[in-house]
């Protein structure tokens, strides 16, 4: 069986993908991935990736093509769920020729789409081949994915397209007491991906004192700087543990002289880290929230847009963490995170039911069975 997938250009989009390709891969299928910019490093998980618009980076794309829409998208106060929208119908059309270029090229069997990218699912219309959407964290994709098909009929048409299916298979990934389900929803274990790497010799040492583990992931702390981490840092010094800060290749200048109980690593594994800490604190990305989650580690979400306020209500709402803002960042509250045991136990739990569910090995056989 050939499988394509099909991502949004970031490494938050495809990562949480990996696992399911890679199960696919191991059960003896072929597998090529097709995105573009930072989604091409899932070719450093071993998959083989078509880049289909080389060059393409997409801030830069963002801000030349759409810099009203980002503005909105980025301003203070509420976002318009319709300028979302707008973004994602915007960068399909963009790169729906790239992609369906791959996919007659590749005649795969099946086609799996991360769930903002539905020009994947109109690539399968075209080549009448069965398509899965993968969803990659709390927000629901189905309505997501109609109203943005909704949006793309010139795309559809471009490509000879009249229509695609209404019901479409969907693996959810979210621990099913944190979200409502899908229409038609598989249920999935979500394994951490975070690349692969060799590992420092601290990380694999039993720490000496209690740590929090500390992440803005790898695009809001090129948008919206290092403010929430200034004010940590800040409060660092007030409390008894350590605080590694995994900010990636971000310059960490502005943080000036750190307190000796603040370590700055750029970029580690981020499930290798969370597994030796007893608390998180981060931007409230998809896959990082997932990550504390597996770690079964209590977390403070710091919502910074796009998804991040649903997975962090996610998050408050369970028990397992707290939903804050950088102004809520000093020591009372990191130290909740470390002594709160009714969030500990909750974030236990959590990563208990996460254990139950279906790993991605396990759904090769229903895919198979959809591809025929």
């Amino acid at each position: 069986m050939r499988v394509l997938f099909v991502s949004y250009p970031a490494i938050g989009h495809v990562f949480p993908t990996v696992p399911l390709a890679w199960a696919l891969r191991s059960a003896g299928h072929e597998v090529l991935v097709a995105s573009a910019g930072d989604a091409l490093e899932a070719a450093n998980a071993g998959l083989h990736v078509s880049d289909v618009c080389p060059g393409f980076e997409l801030e830069g794309f963002l801000q030349s093509t759409a810099g009203e829409l980002m503005a909105r998208l980025r301003g203070p106060g509420g976002v318009d769920p319709m300028d979302g929208l707008r973004l994602f119908t915007h960068l399909n059309n963009h790169l729906a020729d790239g992609i369906v270029r791959t996919a007659d090229a590749f005649r795969p069997d099946l086609i799996v789409f991360e769930q903002i990218f539905v020009s994947g699912l109109i690539a399968a219309a075209r080549l009448g081949v069965p398509a899965v959407q993968h969803n990659f964290g709390f927000a629901r994709g189905t309505q997501l994915r109609e109203l943005t098909v909704s949006m793309l009929g010139e795309t559809m048409a471009r490509h000879g397209v009249t229509g695609v299916p209404a019901d479409v298979p969907v693996i959810d990934i979210a621990p099913p007491s944190m979200a409502e389900a899908e229409r038609d929803g598989w249920s999935m274990r979500p394994v951490p991906y975070n690349s692969g790497a060799v590992l420092p010799d601290w990380l694999l040492d039993e720490p000496g004192r209690r740590r929090i583990g500390v992440t803005l992931g790898t695009a809001s702390v090129h948008v919206n700087g290092l403010g929430p981490v200034q004010r940590l840092v800040a409060a660092a010094s007030a409390v008894d543990a350590e605080f590694v800060l995994a900010l990636g290749g971000v310059d960490t200048a502005a943080l000036g002289e750190l307190p000796d109980n603040v370590r700055v690593v750029g970029w580690v594994p981020l499930t290798a880290l969370l597994q030796t800490c007893d608390a998180a604190v981060h931007h409230g990305g998809a896959g990082t929230t997932l990550a504390a989650l597996n770690a079964g580690v209590p977390q403070l979400v710091l919502p910074d847009g796009a998804d991040r306020q649903i997975n962090a209500e996610a998050v408050r709402d369970r028990g397992a963490g707290l939903l804050g803002t950088a102004d809520d960042l000093d020591a009372a509250v990191l130290g909740r995170l470390l002594s709160d045991e009714k969030m500990s136990a909750v974030a236990r739990e959590v990563r208990e039911e996460i254990g139950t569910m279906p790993s991605p090995a396990s759904l090769v056989p229903r895919l198979e069975e959809l591809a025929g």
